[in-house]
């Protein structure tokens, strides 16, 4: 059986909630970066350590409050570069024999978001968005649900350098309450579903 198959030994998990990023220390800090900030918020709220292993990625293991008790969470940060996320996010789904792409949840930086703005979708344009693109690739739909972090157009002409070059204080700032808030917004999909979650943030505040 393919992907979305279930297959793979112990019972499924509910939920795969991935953070795009580039590894290593050179990306840390930058706004192509943020989703791997949101998920280390999330991994350290649930007591949670990522862990190097195999699939491309770090891990954890964990639960998130659900609407009838715990539900099984799969905190990951793929550690293969940006362009390459679907290769670990299809063994991710396999291994953890995700059912449909509605359980997969993605948290990444969104050029078209203003520094500060938080949205929820399902589905959708990509924007261009190479980690996105790379996992439509691989799992073959984009139908899972992204939870956008803002980071704003760059100046003319800064072109990929904007979004991997470091954050100034104060924008800085502003992201990592963002960032937090992505957190929130993946544990209320989880607890609420998306419709409650695209409600509250999908709104001017």
């Amino acid at each position: 059986m393919g992907l979305f198959g279930r297959v793979g030994k112990g019972d499924p998990f509910d939920w795969l909630v991935v953070g795009l990023g580039n590894p290593g220390p050179k990306y840390v800090g930058t706004r192509h970066n943020v989703g791997e900030d949101a998920i280390k918020v999330l991994a350290e709220r649930t007591g949670s350590t990522l862990k190097g292993g195999r699939d491309n990625a770090l891990l954890a293991e964990t639960r998130l409050r659900g609407p009838d008790g715990d539900e099984r969470v799969v905190l990951a940060f793929p550690i293969t570069y940006m362009n390459q996320s679907g290769q670990a996010v299809g063994a991710l789904v396999r291994r953890f024999r995700i059912a449909t792409a509605e359980q997969i949840i993605v948290v990444h930086d969104e050029l078209d978001l203003s520094p500060g703005e938080l949205k929820v979708k399902v589905g959708g344009g990509l924007a261009g968005h190479n980690g996105l693109r790379s996992m439509k690739q691989h799992l073959h739909t984009q139908d899972f649900i992204r939870v956008r972090i803002g980071v704003g157009k760059p100046p003319s002409g800064a072109g990929k350098n904007y979004v991997l070059s470091k954050v100034p204080k104060r924008e800085r700032e502003l992201l990592d309450v963002t960032i937090a808030d992505a957190a929130d917004a993946v544990e209320m999909i989880v607890s609420d579903g998306v419709d409650a979650a695209m409600q509250r943030y999908n709104v001017k505040r």
